[in-house]
């Protein structure tokens, strides 16, 4: 008979949750000192390779939901580090960009992003943090529509 204790041992979500946090906390940690969360660079990073992209596209690109993605781009635009305006041709996309503060603010994070990555992959291993990206890339794939209405 499976008890509640190996079931939390053995559960997927759990595992990935506990890593997600204790790995997010220490980026968040690293970048602090910009001002900026973990989340918050991954979107201005996202953000700096694209002149422009609707919220949907952005959400789908950074696999998060349209509403979250929503509300993590308030700060920015607040702090006036993305723009997020209505789509000329369709009133009902919103449009974001990144500023020239956001870019400059993701290039002051940028070393601090990188001395921690750095220091995970000598920590954990590089060919296992890229086996591991590789392993979380694929979950993407499943075919699970945690988003779908």
């Amino acid at each position: 008979m499976t008890t509640p204790a190996s079931n939390a041992d053995a559960c997927n979500n759990l595992a990935l949750r506990k890593a997600a946090r204790y790995l997010g906390a220490t980026y968040d940690k690293a970048l602090a000192p910009v001002g900026l969360r973990a989340t918050q660079f991954s979107i201005l990073q996202q953000l700096s390779t694209h002149d422009e992209m609707t919220i949907t596209a952005l959400a789908d690109m950074i696999a998060m939901d349209r509403t979250t993605m929503a509300s993590n781009l308030k700060p920015l635009a607040r702090e006036g580090l993305v723009t997020v305006e209505t789509s000329a041709t369709d009133r009902r996309a919103r449009i974001v960009a990144i500023t020239p503060d956001g870019l400059a603010r993701m290039k002051a994070a940028l070393p601090l992003w990188s001395g921690v990555q750095g220091e995970f992959e000598e920590k954990f291993g590089g060919a296992q943090a890229a086996q591991l990206r590789g392993f979380l890339e694929a979950v993407l794939g499943t075919g699970f529509e945690p988003w779908a209405e």
